[in-house]
């Protein structure tokens, strides 16, 4: 359970990148990384970082959700020029 920090701090740069590079990926990998969170938050108890894992469930799974509807939305404005 020791490498879990390193590959959760790894995932978590690597979104951000995405993220600020507008990748349709970068909030789906978010929401893989919080799942590794939960895993981590349960298995060593550190309940304190829980309000932080749900938050962010919430933010990057609304920023998914946005982010897909405005690509269809670009995408079909594409389409009918």
């Amino acid at each position: 359970m020791t490498y879990l920090p390193w590959l959760m701090s790894l995932i978590t740069i690597y979104m951000t990148v995405l993220a600020g590079n507008k990748s349709k990926y970068a909030w789906g990998l978010g929401l893989f990384n919080q799942a590794l969170w939960l895993t981590w938050i349960i298995s060593t108890e550190s309940w304190g970082f829980l309000p932080m894992n749900i938050a962010l469930w919430i933010v990057y799974a609304r920023n998914h959700i946005k982010w897909a509807r405005d690509l269809d939305a670009a995408i079909a404005a594409e389409a009918t020029k």
